[in-house]
């Protein structure tokens, strides 16, 4: 398992659901891992020790062992918690040292005993010193911790078949299960983090399947909405029952092609979706013969669908109406886009905004008898 990463506070930063399942399964394994050294280090470890203090060797420096130890693990247990684990080297060095000594102070008599408590407990302290590391070094100082125990028994002459064979059951007794959990836990996080990602995955998938049917469906409306209104002026004009040189009637065409216009750049792949919608309605103006400026200042942020609409189809309807000349301006910024029409005023009907309820894009709009105004904001 790598390192978690942790903000100074000791939380976890923002992190992908795969990520946040797998950190909770291991942060359970480490709780149950603290609590099983310690628990065991208390109520196993200790009594054992001091019942049997009147026969180590050196009592007084298999019980300071002990404290040196319970001390360690405490803080160490502590750390690991709380996400910030001790550095594990110099831990496992401390706990090394410790071994050698309980060892060569627990004497002969004690040496395959419980009072000899580094057999049993410090494996599991081991456990805590490389948590989150490979598992590999977790087999390393098991391996130390063998050769000590292998130095200690043959130091204090255990040397019979008999004692040669207890020493291999307490190795392999007292080395296993520590293992076991360490290795156990980082699969079950590796697999919850493999199973979490799957179904974030599926899930963000049909998410974007579900997105891209209401978009079809929401454009297809759209479509038929503009050209419906391109299609009843034209039936008008074949049938005779509009005139070409009305002014209404002219408006009515140009704004249904404008927004026909649109919605064909809506769906074009370019860098900025929103200046590409507006050059088609200024382009369609320019061909209709009115002189038009865009102004452009910043580059637009990425904006859904919703939004460009609300931002551009106010003003492409104030643009279809327009008379003489036109300005079109775009102020863009990370957090803020305002597009700006500026016309002469003209007698007719004023334009229409977005809908009332929309409260991402504000819609202004002024006419004096000389100049028409036309602003539309959004604010991220």
């Amino acid at each position: 398992m790598a390192p978690v990463a942790r903000t100074p506070d000791g939380s976890r930063p923002p992190a992908d659901p795969a990520a946040a399942v797998a950190d909770a399964s291991d942060r359970g394994a480490r709780i149950a891992a603290v609590v099983i050294a310690l628990a065991w280090h208390a109520a196993i470890a200790l009594p054992a020790a001091l019942g049997a203090r009147a026969e180590l060797a050196a009592p007084a420096v298999v019980l300071a062992g002990w404290l040196l130890v319970a001390a360690t693990g405490v803080l160490a247990g502590f750390r690991l918690l709380r996400g910030a684990p001790l550095p594990a080297w110099p831990v496992a060095a401390l706990l090394l040292v410790v071994d050698a000594v309980v060892f060569a102070a627990a004497g002969e008599q004690q040496l395959f005993t419980a009072g000899n408590w580094v057999w049993g407990t410090l494996g599991w302290f081991f456990v805590l010193a490389v948590w989150g590391r490979r598992a590999s070094g977790l087999v390393a100082l098991l391996g130390a911790h063998s050769l000590i125990a292998l130095a200690g028994v043959l130091g204090h002459g255990a040397t019979a078949p008999a004692d040669l064979a207890r020493y291999a059951m307490y190795v392999y007794g007292t080395s296993t299960l520590p293992v076991a959990v360490f290795v156990g836990s980082t699969a079950i996080a590796g697999l919850a983090r493999q199973r979490a990602g799957a179904a974030a995955s599926a899930h963000a998938a049909e998410a974007e399947r579900d997105a891209a049917e209401r978009a079809r469906r929401e454009r297809r409306a759209r479509l038929t909405l503009a050209g419906g209104a391109a299609e009843e002026v034209l039936a008008e004009l074949a049938d005779g029952r509009a005139d070409p040189d009305d002014p209404d009637v002219q408006r009515r065409a140009v704004l249904a092609a404008a927004r026909l216009r649109r919605l064909i750049a809506e769906s074009d792949d370019v860098p900025d979706p929103l200046l590409h919608e507006l050059r088609a309605a200024v382009d369609l103006a320019e061909r209709n013969g009115l002189p038009i400026d865009l102004v452009t200042i910043g580059s637009p942020p990425p904006l859904p669908v919703e939004v460009r609409r609300r931002l551009a189809d106010p003003l492409t309807a104030t643009l279809a109406d327009a008379r003489g000349w036109a300005r079109l301006t775009v102020v863009a910024g990370p957090v803020e886009v305002v597009v700006s029409l500026v016309t002469p005023d003209r007698a007719g009907p004023d334009s229409a905004g977005p809908p009332a309820d929309d409260v991402r894009v504000e819609y202004l709009y002024e006419r004096d008898g000389e100049i028409r105004w036309a602003q539309t904001r959004w604010r991220g």
